[in-house]
């Protein structure tokens, strides 16, 4: 009985471990800090992670890819509709979505969920901070008011797999705006 009861507890461990991990990867403690806008929308998260990557070009040349990434067309403002799910799944049968909140161009995009069309309450935003004028980070905060216990368990085991799925999405941002600085900087001027 001890040696399941050690084995159970070290599974506990190296799972809170892990979520440490991905819950704020990418950021420093001072990032996980700050308040960013969308923060209002919920005051007290039952939980919240933020992610974040250097991207090698200033928030101008980042910007289209972020949104592109959001919606096809490019084209985001207060009101319209994200889809965050796949939309081809055979299982779903209305993907989730969130709303654009807020969209300060080039600083920052709020989405917003909420019951139905999403699980729980709950804000992603999406921040560009200039570093030096050839260089920002890309930061992604979520955060999600629960409401009933299941929605607890239903996070928890989403995480992993929500954290993998952003940071992947972050990465491409990354390596489509750093591709399209260095091909301009690589063009002869006239």
């Amino acid at each position: 009985m001890s040696m399941v009861t050690a084995r159970v507890a070290a599974v506990i461990a190296l799972l809170y471990a892990a979520r440490r991990y991905y819950r704020n990867w990418g950021t420093t403690k001072e990032e996980c800090r700050l308040w960013l806008l969308g923060d209002e929308l919920i005051r007290q998260p039952s939980t919240r992670s933020i992610e974040g990557v250097w991207i090698d070009a200033p928030p101008s040349a980042v910007w289209p890819w972020l949104t592109e990434a959001l919606r096809p067309d490019g084209d985001l403002s207060a009101g319209d509709v994200v889809v965050v799910g796949p939309t081809d799944h055979v299982g779903w049968i209305d993907p989730p979505i969130m709303r654009v909140k807020q969209v300060v161009v080039r600083e920052s995009i709020v989405l917003h969920g909420e019951p139905p069309d999403f699980p729980w309450d709950a804000v992603w935003s999406f921040h560009l901070q200039p570093r030096w004028e050839d260089r920002c980070r890309l930061l992604l905060r979520m955060r999600a008011q629960l409401r009933r216990p299941g929605d607890v368990l239903k996070v928890e085991i989403a995480g992993p797999a929500t954290a993998l799925t952003m940071r992947a999405t972050l990465r491409a941002i990354k390596q489509k705006a750093e591709a399209a600085t260095n091909s301009s900087q690589l063009q002869p001027t006239p």
